[in-house]
């Protein structure tokens, strides 16, 4: 057998694992938030904010804009139907043409390069390799004390399809040690949705519909479309997987049932809130990635005045603590599909384009069986990463 329970917890009736659970369960967080993937959220910062009985009445309560924010078309069913309706101070097209973004150069005590060249999407411009790759946690780039932020801190380790094309995936690694909101900056990916595994350090997410607390051991979707910014206290790092076609979501359960895996109700979502300090009337830069280009904009004031939404079109994170794993109870490994945490479908049935999986602290009791999962030749690339650091390696894996 390859694992047993303590006797102290056989003699108290299994309820030693119950006590370790609770021990790691994080204080209630300092935001509120809306619980339930998927769910058709409501949100207000001010009362009466959201129109009632219509989405875009004549007059908007506080004289707000109505906007529609689509994550799908029109047309598509509606168990599959993306979009949130957005109640804000001024419109989003209130802003300066893009013009290309002009690569700023930093210097750190043994380098110098040029911010976001190396946040990679077009996948066909380089050159492709076949072989098991295997990286050393990533040097950072800042050592010398130069401010980098989140997307400046951005580095593409592999990939595949083209952004433009909406076809493909792309995984990075990233380490910022400031705050955009302090430049008044915020980023735009037009070309897919954003998962952020924080590694080391705290984030502070500043989003259109509100803000998101984030830490290590905890994963944040900012969808398509959906303009934030990332504050980091301190030294931060971690990986960002982005998604060039679809959504991500929740993989079916089939014969495991209604149950386990990532349940639903674990998946917070942020409650309505608008910037209203100095730096709300002040000039923002917006930088959006476009067809893997990045450009630049300015607006007169914060993108963050959202004074209530609604919908089911919005970022929001999951604490992979919560993970109800499953596994076989006499022999063999099961397959590593049964810790999938999210996945993107693709059109034939049971194929994914990306699925985001966990190995996380649990028990495995099956008899007569080697210890490590089965060496296995996998018809999708694998890219694997590790907690905590140091050292921190990451791994590819391609057929």
């Amino acid at each position: 057998m390859i694992s047993s329970r303590s006797e102290d917890e056989k003699e108290n009736g299994g309820q030693s694992q119950g006590r370790e659970r609770s021990e790691k369960t994080r204080p209630p967080p300092a935001l509120k938030y809306l619980s339930g993937f998927g769910n058709q959220h409501s949100t207000e910062a001010l009362p009466g904010a959201l129109p009632h009985g219509q989405n875009t009445p004549q007059v908007c309560p506080y004289n707000l804009y109505a906007e529609q924010l689509s994550g799908t078309a029109f047309t598509v069913p509606r168990t599959s139907n993306l979009r949130t309706w957005l109640y804000r101070i001024r419109p989003t097209v209130c802003h300066t043409p893009f013009v290309p973004l002009k690569l700023a150069t930093k210097t750190s005590s043994d380098e110098a390069w040029h911010a976001y060249e190396s946040f990679v999407s077009r996948f066909g411009e380089v050159d492709p390799d076949p072989n098991q790759m295997r990286w050393s946690a990533i040097h950072p780039p800042a050592s010398a004390g130069a401010d980098v932020s989140f997307v400046e801190g951005i580095f593409t380790m592999a990939g595949s399809g083209d952004a433009g094309a909406k076809n493909g995936v792309a995984a990075h690694v990233y380490w910022c040690n400031c705050s955009m909101s302090s430049r008044r900056e915020a980023f735009v990916c037009s070309d897919g949705d954003m998962l952020i595994v924080p590694q080391e350090g705290n984030l502070e997410l500043r989003t259109e519909m509100g803000r998101l607390s984030l830490s290590p051991k905890e994963i944040c979707v900012i969808p398509r479309g959906i303009r934030f910014s990332v504050d980091a206290s301190a030294s931060s790092r971690g990986y960002v997987f982005e998604l060039f076609n679809g959504h991500f979501t929740l993989p079916s359960l089939g014969p495991i049932g209604a149950n386990g895996l990532a349940n639903p109700r674990d998946f917070l979502y942020p409650t309505a809130c608008y910037d209203t300090d100095g730096d709300s009337t002040q000039s923002w830069t917006l930088i959006t990635k476009y067809c893997g280009s990045f450009f630049t904009a300015t607006t007169s004031s914060s993108p963050f005045d959202v004074v209530a939404w609604h919908g089911n079109y919005a970022p929001f994170k999951y604490d992979l603590d919560h993970f109800c794993a499953v596994g076989s109870v006499n022999y063999d490994h099961l397959d590593p599909s049964i810790y999938t945490v999210l996945t993107c479908p693709s059109d034939t049935p049971g194929e994914a384009i990306a699925d985001f999986v966990i190995f996380p602290p649990r028990w495995m009791v099956m008899e007569d069986t080697f210890r490590p999962p089965y060496f296995h030749r996998n018809v999708m690339s694998e890219l694997m990463g590790r907690q905590p650091i140091p050292p921190t390696p990451v791994c590819n894996t391609a057929l």
